[in-house]
């Protein structure tokens, strides 16, 4: 294996004032990752462009040298969960949400407090696929937390809609209440898909709301499970550029289903049940997981594959809940137990290091923005660079770029 790419899901942030004016990446102890940029070259990459404030999926999507346009996000999902798309598909990423009502629209919460255990997710999905009747063949699946994934099967549908959610303005903002599907052309197929879509949300909403479920997280005080949003609508599945020497070592869908199309051998790991309605509990669980198979597979197969790609994922949940504690405690295990591991097998195997985050999630946000981010190169030459953080990455040799030339710059195409 000649390089490792690692990516730090939403690590990246902005200054915050329980840091006094630092971000979680410059507070936090991370000898390990400032060493490689001591003996490394940094730069700062806008994902897209400078206000394009991008999901993860659009994010790696271009990353990997890829048009996002072309690219839609539930055909990753629906790969990455194990689900065989046949032609005619139509296929959405899906949260469980918590709405007041159907009449006002209100969004509560876009992932019904994130704390649904998986008894829960699973019983309220047996009930969805047993008890709703739609006018074609679906397949509604849950995946990680409050994550899933719905197919509809139909030879006379298009992904020309819109989704069932309430859409981003501008970093930090949304709209209070969502809106239903409508068709984005007049062809009967997309007015056909849309009408089936919010029938189906529809009668999820009627059927979830009184459920005794979500009567007992009422009364634990928990947000209810009362409603599922869909985007990322995609009917085909796009032709990504190849990695077929690469391995991939990652477990979520959307990740696992990129890797796949890009040809990438993914060696997945199973994410442990969330058997409490403690998030972060969990997420540390999944971490500490994650390293561990990791460092298992690239001891066991890094002869095999010339390049690796590795997704954290758990660095973006502290972002969205405005807990930078919890973020900076992240990079500081990862650091520790990953990292320092990756060193190590450097000095041994001599490989090229690129760290960098898929997009921005600053705490004071609660959600992505467009800044730039931190790209790290360690084993390729040095510059005068000394942390591994958004800030001192604006001094580095890489300078300024974007991420349809991170493949480019980082050489890792070759």
């Amino acid at each position: 294996m000649k390089k490792i790419l690692i990516i730090l899901d939403g690590a990246a942030d902005l200054p915050l004032a329980v840091f006094n004016g630092r971000t979680p990446l410059e507070i936090a102890k991370k000898p390990i990752l400032d060493f490689f940029a001591f003996k490394g070259k940094l730069g700062y990459m806008f994902p897209i462009d400078e206000t394009t404030v991008p999901g993860s999926d659009i994010s790696l999507i271009t990353l990997f040298g890829n048009d996002y346009r072309e690219c839609k996000r539930g055909i990753f999902e629906a790969i990455g969960a194990g689900i065989k798309l046949n032609k005619g598909d139509v296929a959405f990423r899906t949260n469980f949400v918590t709405i007041d009502n159907l009449k006002n629209k209100k969004v509560i919460d876009r992932r019904a407090g994130r704390n649904i255990t998986t008894k829960e997710s699973n019983e309220l999905t047996a009930i969805i696929n047993k008890k709703i009747k739609l006018n074609c063949e679906y397949i509604f699946k849950n995946t990680v937390q409050h994550r899933g994934v719905f197919v509809l099967r139909n030879n006379k549908l298009s992904s020309n809609i819109t989704n069932v959610d309430n859409e981003w303005l501008k970093p930090g903002e949304k709209y209070e209440n969502f809106s239903l599907s409508y068709p984005l052309d007049k062809s009967e197929e997309a007015l056909t898909t849309s009408s089936i879509i919010n029938d189906f949300v529809n009668k999820v909403y009627y059927l979830l709301n009184n459920h005794p479920i979500n009567k007992e997280r009422i009364k634990k005080g928990f947000f209810p499970a009362n409603m599922i949003f869909l985007r990322g609508a995609g009917d085909k599945i796009p032709k990504l550029k190849k990695y077929n020497s690469w391995m991939s070592i990652n477990a979520m869908p959307l990740e696992v289903g990129i890797a796949t199309l890009s040809g990438m051998k993914n060696f997945s790991y199973d994410i442990p049940e969330m058997k409490t309605i403690d998030v972060y509990k969990h997420l540390y669980q999944i971490l500490e997981n994650e390293i561990h198979y990791a460092i298992k597979i690239i001891k066991k197969y890094h002869k095999q594959f010339s390049g690796c790609y590795i997704h954290i994922k758990e660095t973006d949940d502290p972002g969205h809940d405005n807990k930078p504690l919890e973020k900076k405690k992240m990079i500081e295990i990862i650091d520790k137990k990953f990292f320092r591991f990756l060193k190590e097998f450097s000095d041994r195997y001599p490989l090229k290091i690129v760290v960098t985050c898929d997009h921005s999630t600053p705490c004071k946000i609660k959600g992505h923005s467009s800044n730039p981010v931190p790209v790290l190169i360690y084993g390729d030459g040095e510059d005068d660079t000394i942390a591994f953080s958004e800030n001192e990455a604006k001094f580095g040799s890489l300078g300024k770029f974007y991420g349809k030339d991170f493949m480019r710059v980082t050489g890792l195409r070759k």
